[in-house]
């Protein structure tokens, strides 16, 4: 394929490297880690992994030198700008290292590993992916490690192909992924290094020792151009109000910085949903509040911000979920009903009487999507349900009554 000069000129950029990883490296260890909380119990979790000491890299003298080593790598969930240029620099250094050394790329997430579908990634390939966005170089996927025969399938394929280290570039369940299958590749002694990239867009992946994950820039950046291409189509049609939800299951960082580079006329933000205790009520009186005032001044448009995972941060809503998780987990009973109407009978006869309450006064389009499959980890999918208008099923005569006071 002919590569178009813009191509070709994003496929000579050179990101910026940190010093200790420009050149020779050598590894300096240091004090032991713990748990920011709930120490004993992660200790007693994770016995082998927990208290493992801090490893940094500083920049040493000669040329690297290291024997022949074959490593693994897994893209897992969500795809975010930089995945590529990950395994890229990856690719670098083992090259770099010995040019005996291989990568190779397990297809379609952590089922790759589990199945034995893999790819090596040779200069050829890596070569088309630099400096470009997705994840499709090997695919993504969000399959959940949690079984004895998945770790030891894991081991089965590391083995045939001399692997000894994995790479799991995720976000938090897919570190917790990496950490699952850390612990159990320890406690067998099998050789296999397992090590967490932090990768999401949702910016919930940092500390001390991680200044950012990879793809909240981006796509905060993006979002934002979005969302201001749709306000200036507001303002100039002056007729039109904007819900736009974000993604963000359980942190509200993208919602937080794209309101600060757009200035919409709300955002909600789940952690203060939540801190102030606030009901959907409460939420919808506050748009309306909005609405009403910016009317009054003739201004009858303007965009609201809304962060996908709000509806779990709603504390009767929370409550709600996790009455449907205990309810809905391996119900055969559940399963074998015909038709939405019965499955709403049989959920709303289940419940405790306020989640019933809650429950009897959502839209049927809403309340079925919370009954919906959960991910392979448990979570509501947040992205099948239409959080937005969670904020629009009730206001249409909280608004009238409000105008008409106004």
């Amino acid at each position: 394929m002919k590569k178009s000069p813009l191509q070709i000129a994003r496929q000579a950029y050179q990101p910026k490297m940190p010093v200790a990883l420009s050149g020779n490296v050598r590894l300096s260890t240091g004090a032991a880690t713990q748990s920011v909380a709930d120490q004993a119990e992660i200790k007693q979790l994770f016995p082998n992994t927990y208290g493992l000491p801090i490893i940094t890299m500083e920049p040493a003298e000669g040329e690297p030198k290291s024997e022949p080593i074959n490593v693994g790598v897994i893209l897992s969930g969500g795809q975010a700008p930089g995945g590529h240029n990950v395994i890229c620099g990856l690719f670098d250094c083992l090259k770099r290292l010995n040019p005996a050394n291989k990568l190779y790329g397990f297809l379609g997430g952590p089922s790759g590993l589990i199945d034995g579908k893999y790819q090596e990634l040779t200069a050829d390939i890596i070569d088309e992916y630099r400096n470009t966005g997705g994840f499709d170089i090997i695919g993504s996927g969000r399959t959940k490690l949690e079984e004895t025969w998945q770790f030891d399938n894991g081991i089965e394929i590391c083995n045939k192909l001399g692997i000894k280290a994995v790479v799991i570039i995720g976000g938090d369940d897919s570190n917790t992924n990496a950490c699952v299958l850390a612990e159990y590749y320890l406690q067998k002694q099998c050789g296999i290094q397992v090590i967490g990239c932090p990768k999401t867009i949702d910016g919930d992946l940092k500390n001390e020792m991680i200044e950012t994950s990879f793809g909240f820039d981006t796509a905060c950046k993006t979002y934002a151009e979005l969302i201001g291409n749709i306000q200036r189509d507001a303002n100039s049609a002056k007729k039109y109000w904007h819900f736009i939800r974000l993604m963000g299951r359980s942190a509200s960082h993208i919602a937080l910085e794209c309101a600060l580079q757009s200035q919409p006329n709300i955002c909600l933000i789940s952690e203060e949903v939540e801190a102030k205790n606030m009901t959907l009520n409460d939420i919808v009186e506050q748009i309306v509040e909005v609405i009403v005032d910016r009317s009054n001044e003739g201004l009858n448009f303007g965009t609201i911000l809304i962060p996908e995972g709000l509806i779990e941060f709603i504390p009767a809503m929370r409550i709600l979920i996790q009455e449907l998780n205990d309810l809905l987990a391996e119900n055969e009973e559940f399963a074998t009903l015909g038709g939405d109407d019965a499955k709403r009978e049989y959920v709303k006869s289940m419940l405790t009487p306020a989640s019933c309450e809650l429950y009897r006064s959502l839209p049927k389009g809403i309340a079925r999507q919370l009954t919906l499959d959960r991910d392979p980890h448990g979570n509501v999918m947040v992205s099948q349900i239409e959080t937005e208008k969670l904020a629009l099923f009730r206001p249409i005569s909280m608004l009238t009554t409000a105008t008409l006071s106004a």
